[in-house]
């Protein structure tokens, strides 16, 4: 026991930055939220008439919740449960890979292995402490809801089903950390787990039956493969059914119990599957730093794009159900038109779902500059630059490799809302304004690329967790700030808002100036930056 609490107060003490960032994210998501919706969607008619057009449109249904009634609670959820869960699936899927195979990979699962403590006491602190983050991501999602008003039971059991669906992921990134002998790997299957259940979740609901009212939707039997679902089937300020709940418990206890299993039958360091055998030589590509950044980041941009290219795809698709929206709820109608400037409710359309274009391309650039971190790290780095090669040279490859990666993620999804509009025989003027905010999105996107190099330069030890934090802050206020009714200036701060945006026929610049600013100034001072200081592979 000694070992474990041991164990347990270093990985607290090491999560500390990044599981107050996720907990912040999830309290202030759910406050801000319910206290939006209050203002935004406050009558009965009005959350009947968005309830039944999701019903109607089931493809509304693939990127919100499941629909238990037109209670203010119960709307509340349905609108935001999915995004809350699926904060605590990443948190819990990073934290399990972090403290298993990524210590494998930088030594410390050898050295720990060494005391009395073994192998066993690791996999058990590590349960544990993702055991108590999800509890405290619960906790917050509970304390959100019930601070802005909202009945405390209800609060309790959409704690209960964010903790819940955490769990399960935990349990999916313990195993996927058997599986591989990188944690680059390991975390690429879990969150490409985690989009696929999200996805198959969402397809699920909108395959299931709607009541007589059109105000509730029971999911079909494809749903009750993902998680998610499970959550949203306790149905929170409608039936406070902890049931589905259950299945998530015995869910994570078996994916516990496999992966403590694997682990035992395999050596420290390798992966129950094979890695991939090296060529003999290096080609032309390896022969530079970019040709490095690039082979270490091109595996990620292809998911990068595909996943921006549906996106895009989607943005031009659903005009018919964008008409619709803004003849049947004023509100609504109100916010899209904003998004956009004043501009065309198909214009604010595009807007919302570029902007997840915009979150895409950034968190590549992101991960791609923080390849730079793990190469410190992992010792890779030292060997690199003791050749000729200049360390502002060096970072310089992957911030321009991050650069080459948000246009080609940009440009996908530009030429998937081209094809739909091609397909559907749609606004042609659209795929102007898609260019428009694209742009925008990718000049976003290359701030935090920007960022993330700047706080490798300044502060090595905090470039992952806080570029990410900036990164969901920003999302989650551009994202959910304007449908909740947070003040514009505070929105105008998020740059995935603060792009240019199509209006009318015109385009409003917004702040795209201070966009440029950002970027080259944070990208240039990194580069200037890293020249002066030592490296600093300690984690």
């Amino acid at each position: 026991m000694t070992g474990l609490w041991a164990l347990l107060r270093l990985r607290t003490r090491r999560d500390a930055v990044q599981v107050s960032i996720w907990t912040l994210a999830v309290l202030l998501l759910a406050y801000g939220s319910s206290v939006g919706v209050a203002e935004n969607f406050g009558s009965l008619e009005e959350r009947t008439s968005l309830l039944s057009l999701a019903v109607a449109n089931p493809v509304i249904l693939l990127f919100r919740g499941l629909p238990s009634g037109t209670a203010e609670g119960a709307f509340i959820v349905f609108l935001v449960l999915p995004f809350l869960a699926m904060l605590a699936a990443l948190m819990a899927t990073f934290l399990a890979v972090r403290h298993s195979r990524a210590d494998e990979e930088s030594g410390r699962a050898d050295m720990v292995a060494a005391t009395p403590a073994g192998r066993g006491v690791p996999f058990a602190a590590t349960v544990v402490h993702g055991i108590v983050a999800c509890l405290l991501l619960g906790a917050a999602g509970a304390l959100g809801l019930v601070l802005s008003g909202l009945a405390p039971a209800g609060s309790l059991v959409t704690g209960a089903a964010i903790t819940a669906t955490g769990l399960v992921f935990l349990g999916v990134g313990l195993v996927a950390a058997q599986l591989f002998h990188s944690a680059r790997a390991a975390n690429s299957l879990t969150v490409s787990l985690l989009v696929a259940c999200f996805v198959v979740g969402g397809v699920g609901n909108a395959l299931g039956t709607p009541d007589a009212t059109l105000t509730r939707m029971t999911s079909s039997g494809l749903a009750w493969v993902s998680p998610f679902v499970w959550a949203e089937n306790s149905r929170p300020f409608a039936d406070d059914d902890l049931r589905p709940l259950l299945l998530a418990a015995a869910v994570t206890a078996a994916l516990a119990g496999l992966a403590l299993a694997m682990q035992a039958s395999r050596d420290v360091g390798s992966g129950l599957l094979p890695a991939r055998r090296a060529k003999p030589h290096a080609g032309p590509l390896l022969s530079g730093s970019v040709g490095l950044a690039w082979r270490l980041s091109a595996g990620s941009l292809i998911a990068w794009t595909l996943g921006s290219a549906v996106v895009g795809v989607l943005s031009t698709s659903l005009a018919a159900v964008v008409e619709e929206v803004g003849t049947g709820n004023a509100s609504v109608q109100a916010i899209l038109e904003r998004l956009a400037a004043q501009g065309s409710m198909d214009q604010g359309l595009l807007v919302t779902f570029f902007v997840m274009v915009g979150v895409l391309a950034a968190c590549y650039g992101v991960q791609t500059v923080q390849r730079a971190r793990q190469e410190e790290t992992h010792g890779t780095a030292e060997a690199a630059l003791a050749t000729p090669l200049a360390r502002g040279r060096w970072l310089g490859a992957f911030l321009l490799v991050a650069l080459l990666g948000i246009l080609v993620i940009t440009g996908a999804a530009v030429a998937g809302a081209g094809i739909a509009l091609a397909a559907t025989d749609g606004d042609a003027s659209l795929l102007a304004d898609a260019l428009v905010v694209a742009a925008g999105q990718a000049l976003a996107a290359a701030v935090f690329a920007a960022l993330t190099a700047l706080i490798f330069a300044l502060a090595p030890r905090l470039t992952i967790p806080l570029s990410w934090g900036l990164v969901l802050v920003a999302a989650c206020v551009a994202l959910f700030g304007t449908i909740f009714g947070v003040d514009e200036d505070i929105v105008a701060l998020s740059p995935f808002a603060a792009v240019p945006l199509p209006s009318g026929n015109g385009v409003d610049q917004n702040g795209v100036l201070w966009l440029v600013a950002a970027a080259a100034v944070g990208a240039a001072a990194s580069v200037l930056l890293m020249r002066r200081r030592d490296l600093a592979p300690g984690g």
